[in-house]
Formats: C-alpha cells, sequence, structure tokens
C-alpha cells in the first residue's frame, strides 16, 4: 500500500484530536471554538497543486496494476487537504460525487501574473466566505523566468524583480483573505536546492548559480512574508522552503532515500510519470523530486503535512 494514500487523512485526524484536548481542558467559562468545516474548496497556482482534466498531476503518478492511473494515490499536498475535509476536485472523483465541492484554478505553467489573472475570473462572477478553503501557490516558475534571463540581466535587477513579484503574490493572497476566504498557502521551496539547479551549478561555472536561484527564492519569499496580512484567522502559512530545504539537506530525516536527483525517467513528460516510469534505483516514497523542477509525492506530503496543520489548528 502506498503510505501517502492515506497519510494525510492519519495526520489530520491526530492534529484536531490535539486541538480538541487543548479545548476541553480549557475550561472554565470560555464560549467553545467552533471546528473549521469548509464547505468549498478552491486551487489557484501552479503545478505544486495543479490536477489535469484527466486527473494527472506534477509528481509520481499513481496506478494499479494495470497500469491505470489512481488519481488519489499519491496526492498532491492540496488533496491531503480536501480529502480530509470531505472534499473533492471534480479533476479527481473516483466515487462519482454528484456535486464535487472542489474548483481547480491552477494550471501548469502559472506565474503570480497568471493568478492574478485566475483571480480576476473567479471575482468577474462569484467571491469567497468563511466556509471556503482557498489552496494558493505560485512563484517557482517566476523564479525560473528570472533566473534564465541572467546574465543578459544584471543580478541585481533580477533580485529587485524577485522582491517586487514577492509583493505582487502577497497582494493576490491579501485579496482571497479580504474577501473572506480561509487561505492556506506555502512559500517557495527553495529552487536552488532543484535538480535542476544542481545540474546548472555543474556546467555553467561563471557564477554559483545554484546558490543566485536560492537567493532569488529567498527575496520572493521575504517580500511575500513581508507583506501579506499574516495573522493566522485568515491566512495560514506554511514555510515550505524551509521544509523542502531541510528535506533536500538531511533526506534520512525525512525517511527519503534521495533529496537530490529526479525519479521520473527523461523519456516521460512530467504528467506521464507514474510509479511504472521511473529511474530503476527510484522510489515514489523514498525520493524528494520527481522530475528537475517538481516535488516527488515524498515531497509532496513534507508541505501536506504542514497545510493540514494550518487548517486544523488556525483559529479560521
Amino acid at each position: 500500500m502506498n503510505r501517502f494514500k492515506h497519510g494525510a487523512r492519519r495526520f489530520g485526524l491526530a492534529m484536531l484530536g490535539v486541538a480538541a484536548a487543548i479545548l476541553v481542558g480549557c475550561g472554565g467559562g470560555s464560549e467553545p471554538i467552533e471546528r473549521f468545516a469548509p464547505k468549498r474548496i478552491m486551487a489557484f497556482g501552479d503545478e505544486n497543486l495543479a490536477i489535469t482534466p484527466q486527473g494527472k498531476k506534477y509528481t509520481i503518478n499513481a496506478v494499479d496494476t494495470n497500469g491505470q492511473l489512481v488519481c488519489q494515490g499519491n496526492p498532491v499536498w492540496v488533496q491531503s487537504l480536501s480529502s480530509y475535509f470531505g472534499l473533492v476536485f471534480p479533476q479527481c472523483n473516483p466515487e462519482n460525487i454528484a456535486a464535487p465541492q472542489g474548483q481547480m484554478f491552477a494550471k501548469a505553467g502559472a506565474t503570480v501574473a497568471d493568478v492574478r489573472s485566475q483571480l480576476d475570473v473567479f471575482f468577474s462572477t462569484g467571491t469567497f466566505n468563511a466556509h471556503d478553503l482557498v489552496a494558493m501557490m505560485a512563484g517557482s516558475n517566476d523564479i525560473l523566468e528570472l533566473y534564465k534571463q541572467f546574465p543578459a540581466v544584471s543580478r541585481e535587477s533580477l533580485i529587485n524583480s524577485a522582491r517586487d513579484l514577492g509583493k505582487l503574490w502577497a497582494a493576490q493572497v491579501n485579496r482571497v483573505a479580504d474577501a473572506g476566504g480561509r487561505v492556506v498557502v506555502p512559500t517557495v521551496p527553495d529552487m536552488g536546492v532543484t535538480p535542476y539547479a544542481l545540474k546548472e551549478k555543474l556546467t555553467k561555472q561563471d557564477t554559483d548559480r545554484a546558490k543566485f536561484l536560492s537567493e532569488l527564492t529567498t527575496e520572493f519569499n521575504t517580500n511575500f512574508r513581508l507583506n501579506i496580512r499574516n495573522d493566522g484567522r485568515k491566512i495560514g502559512l506554511v514555510l515550505a522552503d524551509e521544509r523542502i530545504l531541510n528535506a533536500a539537506r538531511y533526506p534520512a530525516y525525512f525517511n527519503l532515500s534521495n533529496g537530490t536527483d529526479p525519479a521520473c525517467l527523461t523519456t516521460v513528460a512530467i504528467t506521464d510519470c507514474t510509479t511504472k516510469t521511473l529511474l530503476a534505483e527510484a522510489s515514489a516514497d523514498g525520493w524528494l523530486w520527481a522530475n528537475d523542477y517538481w516535488l516527488g509525492p515524498a515531497g509532496q506530503n513534507v508541505i501536506g503535512q504542514e497545510a493540514l496543520s494550518r487548517a486544523v489548528n488556525n483559529p479560521f
């Protein structure tokens, strides 16, 4: 059995039990806190949380013994949230629920500006409320786009652009929170520890390319964090950059066997990567990365656990 298929729900139940025990222990005359129970879940962003109309994800997809896609297996982090709260996305609805309450706006290649457009489309026909759980994640594609302009564009100019994009991303998250949605948003994983960054460092000797990607990520995330309204009541911040950095540096601590190499064969597109199309020595639950840019199920689980903790324990 894939240990990531049900791990998110088990983790969520444990976290809920802790929160309930704390509430009971308070006693006295304080009024009980109503448990957050979202009625809808929406996803805005990039490959880190996108699900295609065919139920494929930008990670190592699970398949059954006949090679058929099992879209609920090897979940991306937003699926860990939705399954805990009993919500599903129509892109992955194996039980054919008549009216799934998930809405998937996330798309491959999406930048911060693209998510702004996603939100513009949403706000043109509706809005958010206190029963909406909104998962948001973007910035990876922006950082890669900035990096690929170097050295034609100076390091200083690109660093400044990363800062501006971090502020713009904060503005999009604040838009959702100000409209009443309850947001769970991870920071961008450190793009300097991706397999792509390590290859760039080895092949281009003009500067430490991996370090530069890390610097761009840090500037983006720092300005994002400085500008979101992070009081915990409407925005649950997940420090994915710190968690993924630690997983890459100390994989054994996260029960991983590899934190640096891509697990998928280079001959298949990432949405076609499955547990049947991996390097001979790779595994879905032991390797951090699926390909040069995107996390495997193990990395998604690292973010998913933290996202669940925020959704369950923040006073939404």
